[in-house]
């Protein structure tokens, strides 16, 4: 077991264990691109729209935000999230 590095009688904690991407190219494919969507902020929202983002993002996912909605605090790189305003128009788009 490791010593503590005050040198003391107490354990020091193992090192976290290093993950690394499931293949190749896993960190790219697990992203979203907002510089290609940014110019959708203001317009109205549909499901014509939530396909167009999805694909000119290259997000895996994507996820439509409400006002006043919960939403989980995980982050997925390769989600988008969509943040609309009471209108249903497009008030933020932010990749996680």
């Amino acid at each position: 077991m490791p010593m503590s590095p005050a040198g003391d009688d107490v354990d020091a904690a193992p090192p976290p264990p290093t993950v690394a991407p499931n293949g190749p190219g896993e960190e790219q494919a697990a992203s979203c691109d907002l510089d290609a969507i940014q110019s959708a902020i203001g317009e109205p929202f549909d499901e014509a729209k939530l396909s167009q983002l999805q694909s000119d993002s290259g997000a895996r996912q994507v996820r439509v935000l409400r006002p006043g909605e919960a939403a989980t605090m995980d982050h997925r790189p390769d989600r988008l999230n969509v943040h609309l305003d009471d209108q249903d128009m497009i008030e933020d788009l932010r990749c996680g």
